[in-house]
């Protein structure tokens, strides 16, 4: 039984005509479009997937042909996207359904849940749209929709409590014509979390489900859901060296698989000045040192300061021929500079941005 009678029915009838009904996502059965979009919607608002899915569509079209590319082929079309190792988890993931389910999803949420990268509320998700299951999702939007109609005052900060809502999500649920209603309720609970039950300036007035609100109702919305630990920001300044040879190519590294820009290439990096001018006397001791204006880059919950440094060097060989180089050069190659060969690359978005603007810089007479 429900926990708040009709509430079910009241987000479906209110999706249908209200709700967002034009995403290329919606309206699909087929699960690799529905798991492709959900793992690029994690943190990540609709307007800027919406071209990255496309061309992701368009290069891989199946989860065989996913499954069949190359790694650093994937990240390059995920760059700009942020939180790369949903790209990596994405790669694996496909090729973990060909290989161990004959490039078939698998239909139950439980089952789901077992592959790279898909969570509790993402299997929940695609079960949901492409199977009709009974299942809740409990993104950051529905924590805060379900928070504020139930006043669920326990801290979400910590799992037992989760673990709770999570409960108390199920018991809303739809109980009839599931593989009609459990689509536009899932997409429903998305949409008011989206549009409608905004995090300071929620729009209760024009809210569907307002009348079964018990945080609207107490007058205090905005205090739900509770959450009292904080994430602490840090912030860092990295020092990259930009090694450029005669012909205009860079030198780029393959970075470590954990941690910031894990699996994809970048100037080698650097804690401080003093460290990278120390490094370079060993690769490039003739070469000219030159300052570019430094680059801020902010993450989830660290703030980057880059500061690039480039050198020319003579010749390749003066570069990558240096014992004592081994450990940043390794894994690296010469990038051109070229539009379409930095297409092809897998490179941080501010990496990018700064490789374009060498390249502009070299162009000018």
């Amino acid at each position: 039984m429900n926990v708040v009678p009709g509430f079910s029915d009241k987000v479906v009838d209110w999706q249908r005509q209200h709700g967002r009904n034009h995403l290329p996502w919606q309206n699909t059965r087929d699960p690799y479009r529905v798991w492709l979009s959900e793992i690029m919607l994690q943190q990540t608002q609709v307007a800027t997937v919406l071209n990255y899915y496309a061309r992701f569509l368009e290069a891989f079209p199946t989860v065989q042909a996913l499954a069949a590319a190359d790694e650093d082929a994937v990240l390059a079309l995920w760059s700009g996207l942020g939180y790369y190792s949903r790209a990596r988890n994405l790669h694996r993931c496909a090729r973990q359904v060909v290989v161990e389910h004959g490039g078939v999803f698998p239909p139950s949420a439980r089952e789901l849940a077992d592959l790279p990268g898909i969570g509790r509320s993402t299997a929940n998700a695609i079960a949901a749209f492409c199977y009709g299951e009974r299942v809740a999702i409990l993104d950051a939007n529905v924590r805060r929709v379900l928070g504020r109609v139930l006043a669920f005052d326990a801290d979400l900060s910590q799992a037992a409590n989760v673990q709770r809502l999570w409960q108390q999500a199920d018991g809303l649920l739809p109980v009839r014509d599931l593989p009609v209603a459990m689509p536009r309720y899932t997409q429903g609970m998305m949409d008011l979390g989206a549009r409608i039950c905004l995090p300071r300036n929620p729009q209760c007035l024009i809210c569907p489900v307002a009348s079964a609100c018990v945080a609207r109702q107490r007058g205090n919305p905005t205090a739900y859901p509770v959450l009292t630990r904080k994430t602490r920001r840090s912030s860092q300044n990295w020092w990259l060296l930009l090694m450029q040879a005669a012909d205009g190519r860079v030198w780029l590294h393959k970075r470590p698989a954990k941690g910031i820009w894990a699996g994809l290439y970048a100037p080698p990096v650097f804690d401080g000045e003093a460290q990278l001018l120390e490094y370079l006397s060993t690769v490039c001791p003739q070469a000219g040192v030159r300052h570019l204006p430094a680059v801020s880059h902010v993450l989830t919950h660290r703030d980057l300061l880059l500061q690039p440094v480039m050198v020319r060097c003579a010749e390749e060989g003066e570069a990558i021929g240096m014992p004592d180089a081994a450990l940043l050069l390794q894994s690296g190659m010469w990038q051109s500079l070229d539009a379409a060969a930095l297409a092809q690359t897998g490179l941080p978005a501010p990496i990018r941005s700064l490789l374009e603007r060498i390249s502009q810089a070299d162009a000018k007479p």
